[in-house]
């Protein structure tokens, strides 16, 4: 059976095109020994996620867990302090904690933060060019969206340092230890948040999810905390990924760097282009199976973890002609960066504007950019859920 190890992380998409050779479903064991189904076909994959045979309950899946590996070998506290958000949850709460964030996150209302948007990344870039060499990912990729975000929710500027260090902590592959200090460092910052806001609200979002359940909408306390760290984290880890990947994409070909160079409408649909090449996220969010699940002539029994690669999937030669090539004038859309059905992304119009403003402005800012090492010595986090750089360093001029 085939294991997600160090070598997997470091190679994921030679790795990933090998094992759909032998079907779109796989067994595989993840990192801390779960036994898993690997899903890498894009149409098992687009099925999959939106499933109801496939739960994504919080609750239902630690003990499962618990079962397969013993409850030694699990972060229960993950589950118990942060868990109880949206991307843990089935309808029909799943339909009523999405409610109280889908209006945030519109189109309309996140291209009002254009200006904002902009404004931070000229900041960044101002900074960056005061340098001869620089990290993308330190410098200009993470702190872009780790800014935007924390506006958007109402964090204090010295706070963001820290919270993103836990978030590096919990997502990676470390010692079980490491990660629950991590979870309960940022669920005693994200209490004192949430009481923050309700002691003296702002006019940003989680005062007024803050409000919402205190004037009667139903989100309990746990809830609250939980969902502020959904925000947060995810808020910008998939953009800082997404920022990061696309950057070594164009360094890497040089001719579809020129072309949006050379247009500067072409990035939007671009940005679809960078998702589907090379996304930010690995393997979705967890889902187990609550009945049997009939794919071809396999069936995943009740009762198993299963494990959608989103990046597999965008990589499907069924679904997509030269997967492996990147193409800014691809046809967009289709890609499954985002997930599909209910959890789809409820970010995905945040991400995308900032990974074209960010690009764009990376772009004019610095047309002759390139690597300051060699490809080979680029290392990837140790994360089965985000798929980035641990850094990017770059040579200015």
């Amino acid at each position: 059976m085939p294991v997600i190890d160090e070598g997997f992380l470091q190679h994921t998409h030679e790795t990933l095109h090998n094992l759909r050779q032998h079907g779109a479903v796989c067994p595989i064991r993840m990192p801390r020994g779960t036994p898993s189904y690997l899903v890498t076909g894009y149409e098992v994959a687009r099925s999959l996620l939106s499933d109801p045979r496939l739960s994504k309950d919080n609750r239902g899946a630690y003990d499962l867990m618990a079962k397969k590996v013993g409850p030694e070998n699990i972060n229960r506290n993950f589950g118990q302090l942060l868990g109880a958000h949206m991307l843990n949850t089935d309808p029909p709460d799943h339909t009523r904690l999405r409610k109280l964030v889908n209006k945030a996150f519109t189109s309309r209302a996140i291209a009002g933060l254009r200006p904002r948007i902009e404004e931070i990344a000229t900041e960044l870039l101002d900074a960056m060019a005061e340098q001869e060499q620089a990290d993308v990912m330190a410098a200009f990729a993470g702190p872009l969206p780790i800014t935007v975000i924390c506006e958007l929710l109402g964090v204090r500027e010295e706070d963001r340092g820290e919270f993103s260090g836990w978030s590096n902590t919990m997502l990676g592959a470390g010692a079980i230890e490491d990660v629950q200090a991590a979870v309960i460092a940022m669920h005693t910052y994200l209490v004192g948040l949430v009481a923050q806001k309700r002691a003296e609200p702002g006019d940003d979002l989680l005062s007024g999810l803050v409000l919402a359940t205190d004037e009667g909408d139903s989100l309990s306390e746990e809830e609250l905390v939980s969902m502020a760290f959904l925000l947060l984290v995810a808020g910008h880890e998939t953009t800082v990924n997404l920022i990061g990947n696309a950057t070594l994409a164009l360094l890497r070909a040089p001719e579809q760097r020129a072309k949006l160079a050379a247009d500067p409408a072409l990035m939007p649909g671009a940005v679809e282009e960078f998702l589907r090449f090379d996304g930010p996220i690995n393997i979705a969010t967890l889902r187990y199976t609550v009945e049997d699940v009939e794919i071809g002539d396999d069936t995943i029994p009740a009762g198993e973890f299963v494990q959608v690669s989103l990046l597999a999937a965008n990589r499907d030669e069924q679904r997509f002609p030269d997967p492996a090539d990147l193409d800014v004038t691809r046809a967009a859309g289709g890609h499954l960066a985002f997930g599909h059905g209910i959890h789809y992304c409820v970010g995905a119009p945040l991400a995308r504007l900032e990974a074209e403003v960010a690009l764009n402005g990376l772009l004019a800012r610095f047309p002759n950019l390139k690597l300051a090492v060699p490809e080979e010595e680029l290392t990837y986090r140790t994360s089965t859920l985000v798929h980035g750089l641990q850094k990017l360093p770059v040579v200015l001029a």
